[in-house]
């Protein structure tokens, strides 16, 4: 029996198809992939300020493994990090921090506890450093380490009484020559930082490039955002260097 023209293209396209049937497969899981939305990066407001978390999840983040570390979780915009046997933080995973002329705001709580629920590790030129609000013992306030004295033994050393369950504001600000930190607008630290040797203790090692970390008591974080700041002695050299009017 003789095969039509339209019989003979049904069996090619037939065996083609049994033949190349991962093709259109192919085709269509590209056309998924294709499909899937593409993370945002984070877009600057119109003073420079970018969020440090997405609002919606832990993205872009880790627990520190300290050991007896606590859970750390994203709930309701809130970034929690759980009392440890002792430590207990966040760190981020990029590798794009500025590490210096910038600044950092955030506001956290002490929701339990009885230590510091600020451990804010960041980038100080090639090296590292920890604002401390609330450690030993609940009150003290200051950096570790500079020239290998911690927050309760060096010149920043300061004492606030904070209550369990209460709101504050902390900003600090890292350039060539000074550390500045301010607590609900009001001067935490402000030292120079020229000629001295600023680091972490070992503990903190594992906090770097920047981290939120607690000891012994649970924190509340919120609106964390960090922005570049001009380079006021780039500026101030490109002024000097203008010829007289």
């Amino acid at each position: 029996m003789r095969t039509s023209t339209t019989q003979y293209r049904a069996i090619l396209f037939t065996i083609a198809a049994a033949t190349l049937g991962g093709f259109p497969l192919l085709a269509a899981d590209e056309q998924k992939v294709a499909e899937k939305p593409v993370a945002k990066k984070s877009v600057a407001d119109k003073d420079g300020w970018s969020p440090l978390f997405n609002g919606k999840d832990l993205e872009g983040w880790k627990s520190v493994e300290f050991g007896g570390e606590g859970e750390v979780r994203f709930e309701k915009g809130v970034v929690v990090v759980g009392q440890g046997v002792d430590l207990s933080g966040i760190v981020s995973t990029r590798k794009d921090f500025p590490k210096t002329n910038y600044e950092v705001e955030f506001e956290a709580k002490r929701f339990n506890g009885s230590d510091f629920f600020v451990g804010l590790t960041f980038p100080v030129a090639e090296s590292h450093c920890s604002l401390i609000c609330g450690g030993w013992g609940g009150g003290v306030t200051g950096l570790s380490s500079l020239d290998g004295m911690d927050a309760v033994e060096n010149d920043t050393t300061g004492h606030v009484s904070f209550t369990n369950g209460s709101w504050y504001k902390v900003r600090l600000k890292v350039t060539p020559q000074k550390l500045v930190a301010w607590l609900d607008g009001k001067s935490l630290v402000d030292v120079e930082i020229e000629g001295r040797k600023v680091d972490v203790r070992f503990e903190m090692d594992i906090c770097k490039p920047l981290s939120f970390c607690t000891y012994q008591s649970t924190a509340h974080i919120r609106n964390a955002r960090i922005r570049n700041l001009p380079d006021t002695a780039k500026a101030v050299e490109a002024s000097d260097s203008r010829p007289a009017e």
